[in-house]
């Protein structure tokens, strides 16, 4: 939908760009089904240019079906019914080509109260990304399922155990159990953790509070803490490159970026871990590196996504941590990607740029 030439030069209306920056589909047309604008969108999801769209009737060039292959325009009657009815609820339908729609009508009527439908506005959703968001909910139903019934049962079993015969166990035996009821207690934590960063990732609501941060400091804190959980210290080299500069960050979020990667590379590598950090001008990257198997390079496009595992399902996690990583380094304005280390193995790489105070 253009404008006309004016002094050579062709005016596109504001509105009509406005409609095709839309997400979803829009189909108009007048009260009798003849199909006068569809944007950008909607020719994407449905594949029918607009030189063939408009001024052709929509059961023409769009019969959605319902799944019962009954046709929607008729079943619609914009015409018929009560004079008071403006709307259509969204509902799942099909076209010729087997691609499923969510498709939705509002019935504008001239005079809007009980006036004659003029025109009608329809719109697409693509059904397939929200299949494919309905299946990535109920895949997090079932993991948080899974993940919290293990440790709940540990915890349940040696509580009862321990009220129930109190006196017939040893002090060893007593803080055996108690240890491992807080270890429980503390992987049902670290979850509903993860659970709320990936809601607040989600939505939108992840605050960063910033402060001056020292993040090789951080780093080493990260190892020490790895060290002091069992892992040999020379397992881990951190490198710190020369001038770095004042780094405005949140120091909890710097601290869960960090963790999560390193244990990432001390539970799915091999070797050395190697933590570096370099200036790199408009800010500061860091790489931590594995020398396991690495990742292939058809996988590196999911490994940030939810319930990402690879091929190490069997060594626990959830498959929210890369996840929840990506989402806090995009919060400081940062990008992060993951390659082949120099020396094989993988390497996270996340760079985030230098902030103030008041930066966002």
């Amino acid at each position: 939908m253009h404008g006309a030439d004016t002094g050579g030069q062709e005016i596109v209306p504001a509105c009509s760009i406005a409609v095709d920056d839309l997400p979803d589909g829009l189909i108009v047309t007048d009260g009798f089904g003849r199909v006068l604008a569809v944007n950008r969108a909607a020719v994407r999801l449905t594949g029918v240019p607009v030189a063939r769209a408009v001024g052709k009737d929509i059961d023409e060039v769009f019969p959605f079906r319902d799944h019962d292959g009954r046709e929607w325009w008729k079943a619609l009657d914009p015409q018929g019914g009560l004079r008071t009815r403006t709307r259509a609820p969204e509902r799942p339908l099909h076209l010729p080509g087997g691609q499923e729609l969510h498709v939705a009508a509002r019935l504008v009527r001239e005079p809007a109260r009980g006036g004659d439908v003029a025109r009608v506005t329809i719109t697409l959703r693509d059904g397939g990304a929200r299949a494919r968001l309905e299946r990535s909910r109920a895949d997090l139903v079932s993991t948080v399922a899974h993940e919290l019934r293990s440790p709940l049962t540990s915890v349940k079993g040696f509580t009862a155990t321990l009220l129930a015969k109190w006196t017939r166990f040893t002090d060893e035996q007593k803080r055996v159990m108690l240890e491992t009821v807080n270890n429980d207690a503390d992987r049902v934590t670290r979850l509903i953790t993860e659970l709320l960063d990936v809601s607040r990732i989600e939505s939108g609501r992840l605050e960063v509070r910033r402060q001056v941060v020292d993040v090789p400091a951080r780093a080493r804190r990260v190892v020490a803490g790895r060290v002091a959980a069992g892992e040999p210290e020379d397992r881990f080299r951190l490198v710190v490159g020369d001038d770095l500069p004042e780094m405005w960050l949140d120091q909890d979020k710097i601290d869960q970026i960090l963790g999560n990667l390193v244990e990432n590379a001390v539970r799915h590598g091999r070797g050395t871990v190697t933590i570096v950090i370099e200036s790199v001008g408009w800010g500061v990257a860091v790489s931590v590196r594995d020398q396991g198997e690495g990742i292939e390079p058809e996988l590196a496009p999911r490994v940030f996504r939810q319930f990402w595992r690879g091929n190490s399902r069997r060594r626990g996690g959830t498959g929210l941590g890369l996840f929840i990583v990506k989402g806090l380094v995009e919060a400081h304005g940062g990008t992060i990607t993951v390659q082949r280390a120099p020396e094989g193995g993988a390497e996270f790489r996340f760079t985030v740029p230098t902030g103030t105070p008041d930066f966002a």
